[in-house]
């Protein structure tokens, strides 16, 4: 599972990478939550694009969004058999601009946060989906969800899931929709390679949303637990878990 992320490099990193023609100059933010307005990268007729949208994926087909469930997470193995997520996945992929993101480890009724971020430090790439949601009154707000996987052997040790972090030659796959069979897309649906990856415990500071400073990346020399507290939800809890936010 994913609920909090960094992009805290320069934009014009991101633009080199991804090769979209728009110059966006955004800040770095340190701590990017559910709900929130996110920096995605798509492609639209084999050209590639920036655009921001809402970090919470509505389906076209939802009637009422204080009725769906916040949905930040899209797990893996239920793209092609979820309703929520079946169009998207053919037709909308996306990828989320990063660099690290964070996970919570649990020890009885307290957790610790960790931060997880590339060896080279450059951005992370982060498979997602998009869907644009028209309102009864004819309002349309864009919107994604991080696409995730089985954790590898650095994520198992405080978490059972991870976002599926692509590799710079994946990534043009990823976002190729002109061909609807989205098989190709999905082999890229794993865990990356544990060698990618370092992580470190961070203060817990980072629980609250209204901290975002690079303080909130500086290493701990041990976790730092806080007392489990209760979530926030739209509606009672999913029986999938990925498919209901948190905001910790």
């Amino acid at each position: 599972m994913c609920g909090r992320y960094a992009v805290t490099l320069p934009p014009e990193v991101y633009r080199e990478i991804f090769g979209y023609p728009e110059q966006p100059n955004f800040p770095p933010r340190y701590n990017v939550a559910p709900t929130q307005p996110v920096p995605i990268v798509l492609e639209e007729r084999g050209e590639r694009h920036f655009r921001l949208v809402r970090w919470g994926f509505l389906p076209s087909w939802a009637k009422d969004p204080k009725d769906f469930p916040l949905v930040i997470n899209a797990r893996g193995e239920t793209l092609e058999t979820k309703p929520t997520f079946k169009a998207a996945l053919k037709r909308r992929r996306c990828i989320f601009l990063a660099d690290g993101f964070y996970e919570w480890q649990r020890h009885g009724r307290e957790k610790a946060p960790f931060l997880i971020r590339q060896r080279n430090r450059r951005p992370m790439p982060l498979a997602g989906l998009w869907e644009t949601y028209t309102d009864p009154a004819g309002g349309e707000i864009d919107t994604a969800a991080i696409v995730t996987t089985d954790a590898n052997g650095v994520l198992s040790a405080v978490h059972d899931r991870m976002p599926v972090i692509l590799s710079g030659k994946d990534i043009g796959a990823w976002l190729d929709v002109r061909d609807e069979n989205a098989s190709h897309a999905l082999k890229l649906v794993r865990p990356c390679p544990e060698e990618w990856l370092d992580m470190v415990p961070v203060s817990r500071r980072v629980n609250k949303v209204e901290n975002d400073d690079p303080d909130l990346q500086e290493p701990l020399p041990a976790p730092e637990a806080a007392p489990v507290a209760e979530k926030r939800r739209s509606k009672p809890r999913s029986s999938d878990e990925d498919e209901q936010g948190s905001l910790f």
